[in-house]
């Protein structure tokens, strides 16, 4: 233990008595979705950006600084947000799983932020398990949580509250600052949707939203994964054979719906527990479109591309509904006067396959999960319509709220405080690398564990429970097409790459089980008779 570490809590006490008096500190607004793909908002300039799915977030990017490199360090809900937490990689702070429960009891940026004199409060989804620590106010979703009428665990216990989550979460948080918060301290308040999530439920007034458009589909719909590693074509995640019709893309879907799949049904208990109400407003939106299905006798092919439009725009509708929430919060906050004193945040917990290479889902550590947007307001501090391409992670979020708020922050924290570069400067020894890894395996969509690295231009990763390796020249091949591990002509430029990963492991003190299986399970657990 360092002396810095040592001496952390007499000195965070000692300062938190002299800075609890200030008013002027800036107040901190973090809206976080899951699974929102930047690629899926208009200020990131993606291929969806024609259907102008996200016009409040596109205002909160003019008026601050988006992001253009901003990157996860493990690309599955729950990690991320331990990492958030943190600030800390996933070997670090024991949560490298969504199997895993998070450790409450340990350092995170809320506990330092209210020694530091914040009041902190956090709404909606969690996901690391146990009841939240380091927050004054809080009500958390269950697990995943549901979209409609959803349970919440607050302190005083479960309860239910009629609705769509998304709306639920915003209501809640609206309710903090008009009426809980304390008007002489500053506060950070996390809200946290679950939307746009599997299995992607819209609220009723956006179930008819793109009826009349074509969803833009991405260049590698059909993406076949043939000049990959094996890895790519192991996988569960594919719109054409995972994605269920019934489960997934609601077609004849009712609450009484029998079938035996093995599949995600979080979809049909939702529609369990919905209203009358609800269910009539739901079934009068689907079932024409369902009718329009089963008319058109569509080919396997045109199956595809149907799946794809359905589950499209059911991930835009959620995504509308996250960025009204977005723009209420910033109604909010100029009619309470608090606009200009407060920094607004919206990122996500990873990216997202939107149709990208024929998928659904994250995990990989190719560029639609591993982007993760990062869009800052910072009144009289970032120039508004700024951007950076900076090399960012998730890492680095708990170091930044820290120094934002004038606190104290660990030396065993692992990331980079954003503050230079929120203030416009470019420091020349600021990070050209970024480290990544991931557990879950074999689980669910059967991604494989794999850690690797990314420079500004190449990317390395290496599924090590099969040793397989796969290189990539970003600028040449931006969709990560053809892995050129074994071209001979980048064997230096590989070897180098490999020293380069090796020392970001010993940098963050990487001391996780990265062996290879024996060829016996690496066979059988591709085969499906080991999971």
């Amino acid at each position: 233990m360092s002396k810095t570490t040592r001496f952390l809590p007499p000195l965070i006490a000692l300062f938190a008595g002299i800075i609890a008096r200030a008013d002027d500190r800036p107040n901190i607004l973090f809206v976080f979705t899951d699974d929102h793909a930047p690629h899926a908002i208009g200020a990131y300039d993606g291929w969806l950006k024609p259907l102008n799915p996200t016009p409040e977030i596109d205002k909160l990017a003019a008026a601050g600084m988006v992001f253009e490199n901003s990157f996860c360090t493990n690309s599955i809900c729950g990690p991320s947000r331990a990492v958030i937490q943190t600030g800390k990689h996933s070997h670090k702070n024991g949560f490298m799983n969504n199997g895993n429960s998070f450790d409450w009891n340990q350092q995170t940026f809320p506990k330092l932020l209210q020694a530091a004199g914040y009041q902190t409060a956090i709404y909606g989804k969690s996901h690391l398990k146990g009841h939240p620590q380091g927050y004054d106010d809080w009500a958390v979703l269950p697990g995943q949580g549901l979209y409609y009428n959803p349970d919440f665990i607050t302190p005083e216990g479960k309860i239910t509250i009629e609705g769509h989550c998304t709306d639920v979460v915003t209501d809640m948080a609206v309710d903090y600052l008009q009426n809980k918060r304390d008007s002489e301290k500053p506060f950070m308040l996390m809200v946290q949707h679950k939307a746009p999530h599997r299995n992607w439920m819209p609220a009723a007034r956006h179930l008819n939203l793109y009826d009349d458009i074509d969803v833009p589909e991405p260049d590698t719909l059909f993406d076949k994964w043939e000049d990959n590693a094996p890895a790519a074509r192991h996988q569960e995640l594919e719109i054409d054979r995972h994605m269920h019709i019934n489960f997934d893309l609601f077609l004849d879907l009712t609450p009484d719906f029998e079938s035996d799949a093995k599949t995600d049904r979080s979809a049909w208990w939702n529609m369990k527990r919905m209203t009358d109400q609800q269910l009539d407003a739901w079934f009068a939106a689907y079932r024409p479109k369902d009718e329009a299905f089963h008319a058109a006798n569509l080919n396997h092919e045109e199956t595809v591309r149907w799946k794809f439009q359905r589950y499209a725009k059911n991930y835009l509708r959620c995504v509308k509904g996250v960025d009204e929430s977005v723009g209420r919060l910033m109604e909010t906050l100029e009619e309470l006067d608090l606009d200009d004193n407060t920094i607004v945040i919206y990122s996500s917990d990873q990216g997202f396959y939107i149709g990208d290479h024929g998928w659904f889902d994250k995990r990989w550590m190719y560029e639609e999960s591993l982007k993760m947007p990062f869009i800052i307001k910072w009144p009289g501090t970032i120039k508004p319509g700024s951007k950076s391409d900076k090399m960012i992670q998730n890492l680095d979020y708990a170091q930044t709220f820290l120094e934002i708020a004038g606190a104290p922050i660990p030396d065993d924290m692992q990331g980079e405080s954003l503050v230079p570069l929120l203030k416009g400067n470019s420091p020349s020894d600021w990070r050209d690398r970024i480290y990544y890894h991931y557990y879950e395996y074999p689980s669910v969509h059967m991604v494989p564990r794999q850690y690797g690295i990314r420079t500004e231009r190449y990317k390395l990763i290496h599924f090590y429970q099969f040793d397989e390796w796969e290189f990539y020249d970003l600028k040449n091949d931006p969709d990560e097409l053809t892995n050129l591990y074994e071209n001979p002509e980048y064997a230096d430029l590989i070897a180098k790459t490999k020293q380069e990963l090796r020392d970001l492991q010993a940098y963050y003190e990487e001391d996780s089980d990265i062996s290879e299986k024996p060829k016996k399970w690496q066979q059988e657990v591709r085969a499906g008779t080991l999971r």
